[in-house]
């Protein structure tokens, strides 16, 4: 599927994460200690700064039943997302396709 002439923003899994802890009235603080990880970590990954792991989405789905395999998958949507609508990557990209082209 190529662009349609329309783009869009990708959600970043640690949205809906962070979404669904306030909608059951948990707290940042309250969830990073009942999961025993750092504050930090967590807050980051909510506020769409860090990629959310196979590790951490496994933790989401035990501890909220959140599935994991949707949450990887949002991630690696996103993580695509991003990447071709950085400028420098779509500059090499369409470099390597006229390279490439040449070569058939």
């Amino acid at each position: 599927m190529g662009n349609l002439g329309y783009s869009f923003e990708p959600t970043h899994p640690g949205e809906v994460i962070k979404e669904e802890l306030q909608y059951r009235g948990i707290s940042q603080k309250k969830f990073a200690a009942i999961t025993n990880m750092s504050y930090k970590t967590l807050n980051e990954i909510l506020n769409a700064k860090k990629p959310v792991s196979t590790e951490f989405a496994l933790l989401i789905e035990a501890s909220t039943g959140i599935n994991a395999e949707m949450l990887v998958n949002m991630q690696t949507r996103y993580n695509l997302q991003v990447a071709r609508t950085d400028k420098k990557n779509m500059a090499r990209f369409e470099s390597l396709r006229k390279i490439c082209a040449s070569l058939l």
